[in-house]
């Protein structure tokens, strides 16, 4: 973890937990006294005495770790990892780990629970753990708990909390991180990307990026093998571009559409007979081409394309009352490179007797 990300955490966290007991009660946190010039070892009841005044002048934080039964554990909606997802093949490492060092070490963070009478705990970080511990319990080890530190949370540090750990896990995908932080910027930060932005010491740029890549629409997720193949390097252009056909290019829209059904009935094929499902590059590129491929008239007058082999700018029809110009989103050029088409543009239109007088 970087400096900034520690920094970042111990805004939300307070010191870090001790180990629990035998009872499941943590103790408290030791004493870090300079050491004198000649180091004398306190005893265990001095030690003890030390660190429970120190918690109560406030110096420390005492934080409470128990082992908890995971069915009285209840999955705070709020996090960012698709739950419903989770399997013992996705989760096989974790719990082969468990197995072999005697129990979970990284403890999972929840918060009380009073309005419902069916758990005790809400669990705000560490889904999968607490998704392998149950799976333990369900398969050979009933005795198996759940390590979990408790703290008290409101929902946007709990949020806060939630994100920064799923930002170091490759499998929580940008899509569900993406679709976690829309939710977020309605229900904690009253719309306002800027303001998430800060609190997450995210750039702006890439949360606005994140956003657009959440409100792809249904039929477009569906069409890849799973959410978690929705990265923002692979689709966020695809993303960029579908948002711009749905506000002004409807067919398009509805080639886009077409080719995404056709790609999930595909995948729905390959699965059924075992084999490897369409690669998440593929699945873009086949929608990103069709919305390519019928947004750009046959007619048109003139047509450049960027380096990237997308259309940029096409002239869709000229006459005495001006031309009908198209700049293509997600076209990948620069704001230079099309002035240069542009210019191209009206130098076709003239050479055509179609010019445009200014």
């Amino acid at each position: 973890m970087s400096k900034r990300q520690a920094n970042y955490l111990s805004s939300i966290l307070s010191d870090p937990a001790p180990a629990p007991d035998a009872s499941g009660e943590a103790s408290p946190a030791p004493p870090s006294p300079e050491p004198p010039a000649r180091p004398v070892r306190p005893t265990n009841l001095l030690e003890r005495e030390t660190a429970l005044a120190r918690i109560a002048s406030g110096d420390v934080k005492q934080v409470t770790q128990l082992l908890l039964d995971p069915a009285r554990v209840r999955i705070w909606p709020g996090n960012a990892r698709h739950q419903a997802s989770l399997t013992e093949e996705n989760c096989r490492d974790l719990i082969d780990s468990i197995l072999s060092e005697g129990g979970q070490k990284v403890p999972v963070v929840v918060r009380r629970v009073t309005e419902d009478e069916a758990y005790d705990y809400e669990l705000i970080a560490g889904t999968r753990r607490h998704w392998s511990i149950s799976w333990l319990r369900a398969n050979n080890y009933p005795e198996t708990k759940l390590l979990a530190q408790v703290q008290s949370l409101d929902n946007e540090s709990a949020f806060r909390l939630a994100d920064l750990e799923n930002r170091a896990r490759r499998d929580v995908s940008d899509f569900e991180r993406a679709r976690n932080y829309r939710e977020a910027l309605k229900s904690y930060y009253g719309g306002r990307q800027i303001r998430m932005a800060e609190r997450l010491n995210l750039s702006k740029g890439w949360m606005s990026k994140m956003l657009t890549v959440a409100d792809m629409p249904d039929w477009a997720v569906a069409a890849y093998a799973s959410p978690a193949d929705i990265q923002l390097k692979v689709c966020y252009q695809l993303a960029q571009r579908l948002a711009a056909v749905a506000e002004d290019d409807p067919k398009a829209l509805k080639a886009a559409k077409a080719a995404a059904e056709a790609i999930t009935a595909e995948q729905a094929k390959r699965r059924k007979a075992s084999q490897a499902t369409i690669p998440a590059a593929d699945v873009t590129k086949r929608m990103n081409d069709a919305t390519h491929d019928a947004g750009v008239e046959p007619e048109a007058l003139f047509r450049a394309d960027s380096a990237h082999g997308r259309p940029a700018v096409s002239v869709l029809s000229a006459n005495r009352n001006g031309a009908t110009v198209r700049i293509h989103a997600g076209s990948g050029a620069s704001d230079a490179e099309l002035v240069s088409m542009l210019a191209d543009a009206l130098q076709a239109l003239r050479s055509k007797g179609k010019g445009v007088t200014p």
